[in-house]
This record gives structure tokens, C-alpha cells and sequence, in this order.
């Protein structure tokens, strides 16, 4: 008999256990997690709000241009202060929660259920130009991760639970419990199944209704009207879908190109001065870019864009039409500067908002010019629209959520053609420049990416160091036909590697290299190991990721494949081995 548990959680598992199946279990879980991460949003959000309004004053407001300059820095210096207190890692969380998934198992550490509302709201609520999205979902993912593994859910129902916080968190931010959803599918590329959609559904709903019942039924973005989409305008949609994707290529190249800069440099301090004081500079020059920028989206959709240059230096040296679209187009070419300046610098935050920022200030500067030129008259509020989900769909490879997520927080569901003919446009010309999004292009580069092709993502959760066999009998190449016999009388393999002093392999050998002479007794002494063995067909390393590995049992014919580890032999890897465990790991991901 089993001893009975003495605490509390352990009691409450097992009257789980015995009056609540698991599967309902789960629905019950994913109701909290879309409440815990709603709460957590709003709680991120009011804090960097409020850090906002203590830094807009009256009493500093007569100093306003000059804090436009320092507090972003401050705000940067406190966040890297924070992090060395923690003392761990934190980097995005988006892909931060995608790794977790495809190499820990579902595992998020502790201490990230709090380190990202910390800093994120140091860093965005001192001007950070930077979204608080990421830091969300990153903290309700490893709240979903941790509450998975204290209830002692396996891996598919933890992965299932963090998509949940990912809903939740994405839903009480945006009030848009539907593309909540896609996003999770799109992004995490959870499959689409009942078992699944159920407890996202009800994730997200909690998440919404958290938001409302604290803050009110209020929409993200605000608007006076939309025009009436016009069959005759499809052309120019369609422009701005290229537009679009041309500009999130830049938004990703830029990205990356700086992120590898800033990595170069080892000195924190050194990163935190540079980046920030580059940062405090742009936001100086163009104080539009300050924060998330969702003040300046809600400004072009209702055509204020006069109290927009009114804020630039530039006003005092120029007006008219052309320092407009100078500044608009300034706004879409410099947003993602002051973006990787944050996060260079030591910034925490999201990419998410800087995307709707960029996409806001291009479909408007679009739009102004077409105008302004006397070809047609447009909606500068729909093409603000339809940038913001042409920017999505390119940047983040998220049509659908790009979609739902425009149409949702402003109730344009009008736009739905147009919203469509962009977000595809964008998503289809940027996928064939760039086939991974701003989130997984990194990892993917590892091998570390999960997608919507189920072999190849149980390929991305298996590890070469979990199928590695060691049982086998080394040999040296130096070993007489008479030792090697030796050898082979006390193994139970009938594959040998053979090894040099260093430990590097350098052949291999199997008993049908040398069967019919291995009971001559007159070879035992003048016939050496380095005249049997044979090259390996090939040689995987122990960091390969298994999609690599595959191909090589395929085009090399061969049952087993010799394993190294920095160059050093270490065992072998089989493919009865491999499709047992791949078998396990296909029924514990479906």
C-alpha cells in the first residue's frame, strides 16, 4: 500500500486523481491561466502606464524635450540594474517560450514568471520603444509551464497550457479573444484539433473577461469613421501589400544586423551607453517614437497628423505637405532603430507593437500621398489600417492573426478584403525572401524550431543525446586480428569503432569485415585492425540537429552512424533506436 501524501498539494493531486478526469482537468486549468495571465497584463500595463505619467508631469513637463533625451536611458540602466540582481538570463519572450517548447520539454524556469513584468515595465514606462506583448506572454507562459509541472501535467497538456497564458495574455491585452487564438496556433503551431481549441477558447474568453471587468469594454485603437471599401482601391491595396512586405524585410534585416552588432560587444555597460544614449538621441529628434507608440497609431487613424509634426524638431525649419510624409516616412524607417537600440542597449519588451507602429505610419504616409499627388482619393485611416496587418503578416508570418487582430480591435470587420489582400500579399512576398519570421529565424538556424509539419517537429523535440549508444567495444587500429578476436568474444555488438590514442575515430568495423578469417589462427599475429576497418559512411555530432541526421541515414544507406563530440568519438546512434523513440515522442505529442 502506497503512503498517503502528506502535503497539501499532494492531497489535492490525489482527490484530483479520483473525482475529476483529466481532460476536464485541463478545461479547469486553462480557465485559471487565461485569468492569471489577464491579470498579469493589466497589471504590466497599468504599472508602465503609470511609470509613463509620473515621467509626463506637470513639474517635468517644462522640461519635457530634455527627458525625452534621458529617461530612456534611465529606464534602460534600472532594467540592467534588475537583471543583475536576478542574475539570469532574460531574453525575449516569445522565442524564449518557442525554445522551452522544442528543446525543455515545456520547462520554463521560476524566476521568469516575474523577471519580465519587472523590467519590461522599467524599460517601455521610461520610453523604451519597445511593446509590453512579449513580456506577457512570456510571463504567462512560464506561469502556464510551472502550474503544468506542479500538477503533474505531461508534455502535451504543458505545451497545450502555455498556448493557454499565450491566448490569455494576447486577448486581455487587445480585447480580441479570436485572434488571441490564431496567434497561439500561428506562432506555436499548436495543432487544431478539439482537444486542443477547447481550452484555448475558454483561456482566451478569461483573459478578455479579466481585462473588461478591471478596465472596462474599451477597444486598443480608436477611430472617427472607415470608408466604404471600393472595389476600385483593390489595386492600390495590393500595392500596399508589397510595400509592406518590403518594409518588414528591412524591419527583419535591421533586427538582426544590429542584434549581432550589439552581441559583439562583451562590456554590459558598454552595450547600455551605447544603445541608450543612441536611442535617447532619436527619441529627441523624433519623440513619436517614444514607448510602445500605440498614442501615435490612434493619432493617424483619426488624420491628426498635424499634432504629430507639431511634437518634431523638424516644425521649426519646415512646414507644409512634404515635411509630413519626411516625418511619416522617418517614423517607418527609424521605429525599428530605436527598437533594436532598446534591446541592444538592455532593454526588455516585445517586437509585436513596434510592427503596428511602423505598419500605422507607412499605410497613412501610403495613403497621404496618393492624395496629395491628385491620383485618387483614400482613406488614410484604412490604409492605416491594412498597413498594420501587412506589417504583421511580414514580420511575425501571421496572416490570420494579422487578420482578425486589425479587424478585432478596432471592429473594422468591413476592411476583411482589403485586411486580406494585404496580409496575404505581405506574408506570401516576405516568406519568399525570408522564410522565417522575426521570432523563429534564430532558432530555426539551430534547428530549434517546431512548425505545422508534425514529422518535422517531433524531429526538432528528439536530441541526439538521448538515443546515443555507448555499449559498444572500442578497438584501436594498432590491435591484431588475435586481440580484436579478444574483444569480439566479450561483446554483444557485432559494429566496433575504432579509436586512435585521442580518442578521435578514425574507422569502423563490423563483424562481416573479417568473419571468414577470424578463426585462421596463422593471421592472428601479421593481420592489424587498420587493415580491416573501413571509413564511417558518416559522422554526426552530438549538436546535429535531427532533421540533418536523417538525411544522412538516407543517402548513406547505413543502419548505424558513428556519434562525435567535438571531435571525439562518443557512441552510436541507430534507426531501430530512433523510430522507437520517435514512435514514443509521436504518441506523447498527439
Amino acid at each position: 500500500m502506497s503512503p498517503k501524501p502528506k502535503s497539501l498539494l499532494g492531497k489535492f493531486l490525489l482527490w484530483r486523481a479520483k473525482h475529476i478526469s483529466q481532460d476536464r482537468f485541463v478545461l479547469m486549468l486553462s480557465i485559471l491561466v487565461g485569468f492569471i495571465t489577464g491579470l498579469v497584463a493589466v497589471i504590466l500595463k497599468n504599472t508602465t502606464h503609470f511609470i509613463q505619467e509620473l515621467v509626463r508631469s506637470d513639474y517635468l513637463d517644462q522640461y519635457f524635450n530634455l527627458y525625452y533625451f534621458a529617461f530612456p536611458l534611465i529606464g534602460i540602466i534600472l532594467t540592467v540594474i534588475v537583471k543583475r540582481i536576478i542574475n539570469k538570463p532574460i531574453s525575449e519572450g516569445i522565442p524564449s517560450t518557442l525554445y522551452a517548447i522544442s528543446r525543455r520539454s515545456g520547462f520554463l524556469q521560476v524566476y521568469k514568471t516575474y523577471a519580465y513584468l519587472i523590467t519590461s515595465a522599467l524599460t517601455v514606462g521610461f520610453g523604451g520603444s519597445v511593446g509590453l506583448e512579449g513580456p506577457t506572454v512570456g510571463t504567462g507562459s512560464a506561469i502556464g509551464s510551472n502550474l503544468g509541472r506542479m500538477m503533474h501535467l505531461n508534455f502535451r497538456q504543458r505545451i497545450l497550457l502555455m498556448g493557454c497564458a499565450t491566448a490569455g495574455a494576447i486577448a486581455s491585452i487587445f480585447n480580441a479573444p479570436i485572434a488571441a487564438i490564431i496567434f497561439t496556433i500561428e506562432i506555436f503551431s499548436l495543432d487544431l484539433t478539439l482537444a486542443s481549441l477547447v481550452p484555448l477558447l475558454l483561456a482566451s474568453v478569461s483573459g478578455a473577461v479579466t481585462s473588461i471587468f478591471i478596465q472596462g469594454n474599451d477597444y486598443l485603437f480608436h477611430y472617427k469613421s472607415l470608408a466604404a471599401f471600393e472595389i476600385s482601391d483593390l489595386p492600390l491595396y495590393a500595392l500596399m501589400g508589397v510595400l509592406t512586405a518590403l518594409v518588414s524585410v528591412y524591419f527583419t534585416k535591421v533586427y538582426f544586423y544590429f542584434d549581432e552588432l550589439f552581441t559583439k560587444i562583451k562590456s554590459t555597460w558598454q552595450k547600455v551607453l551605447i544603445g541608450g544614449l543612441s536611442l535617447g538621441l532619436l527619441i529627441w529628434l523624433v519623440p513619436p517614437l517614444y514607448g510602445e507608440g500605440y498614442e501615435l497609431i490612434n493619432t493617424l487613424l483619426n488624420g491628426e497628423v498635424i499634432s504629430i509634426v507639431n511634437q518634431s524638431i523638424l516644425y521649426d525649419w519646415f512646414s507644409g505637405p512634404y515635411i509630413v510624409v519626411a516625418l511619416l516616412l522617418g517614423l517607418v524607417f527609424l521605429k525599428i532603430f530605436a527598437s533594436v537600440f532598446t534591446f541592444g542597449a538592455g532593454g526588455v519588451g516585445g517586437i509585436f507593437a513596434p510592427s503596428l507602429f511602423v505598419g500605422a505610419a507607412l499605410g497613412f504616409a501610403f495613403a497621404y500621398l496618393v492624395n496629395q499627388s491628385g491620383l485618387s482619393t483614400i482613406s488614410t485611416t484604412n490604409f492605416s489600417l491594412v498597413g498594420m496587418a501587412g506589417l504583421m503578416a511580414g514580420v511575425l508570418h501571421a496572416p490570420l492573426t494579422a487578420i482578425f487582430m486589425i479587424a478585432e480591435i478596432t471592429a473594422g470587420y468591413d476592411l476583411f478584403i482589403p485586411l486580406m489582400t494585404v496580409s496575404a500579399i505581405s506574408y506570401l512576398v516576405t516568406r519568399s525572401i525570408l522564410p522565417h519570421s522575426i521570432y523563429t529565424m534564430q532558432l530555426a538556424k539551430r534547428g530549434d524550431l517546431l512548425t505545422h509539419n508534425k514529422d518535422q517537429a517531433i524531429l526538432t523535440l528528439l536530441s541526439i543525446a538521448t538515443v546515443v549508444e555507448k555499449d559498444f567495444k572500442k578497438v584501436k587500429p594498432e590491435f591484431t586480428l588475435g586481440q580484436l578476436v579478444k574483444v569480439v568474444s566479450r561483446s554483444k555488438r557485432n559494429l566496433f569503432p575504432v579509436i586512435d590514442e585521442e580518442g578521435v575515430l578514425v574507422g569502423v568495423l563490423t563483424l562481416d569485415d573479417f568473419r571468414t578469417i577470424m578463426f585462421d589462427h596463422s593471421l592472428y599475429e601479421n593481420t592489424y585492425v587498420s587493415e580491416l576497418m573501413s571509413p564511417p559512411p558518416a559522422v554526426v555530432d552530438v549538436k546535429e540537429d535531427m532533421s540533418s541526421v536523417m538525411k544522412k541515414f538516407q543517402s548513406s544507406g547505413a543502419w548505424n552512424l558513428p556519434v562525435t563530440e567535438n571531435g571525439n568519438y562518443l557512441g552510436f546512434v541507430s534507426k531501430s533506436k530512433l523510430f522507437s523513440v520517435y514512435r514514443r515522442k509521436l504518441m506523447e505529442f498527439s
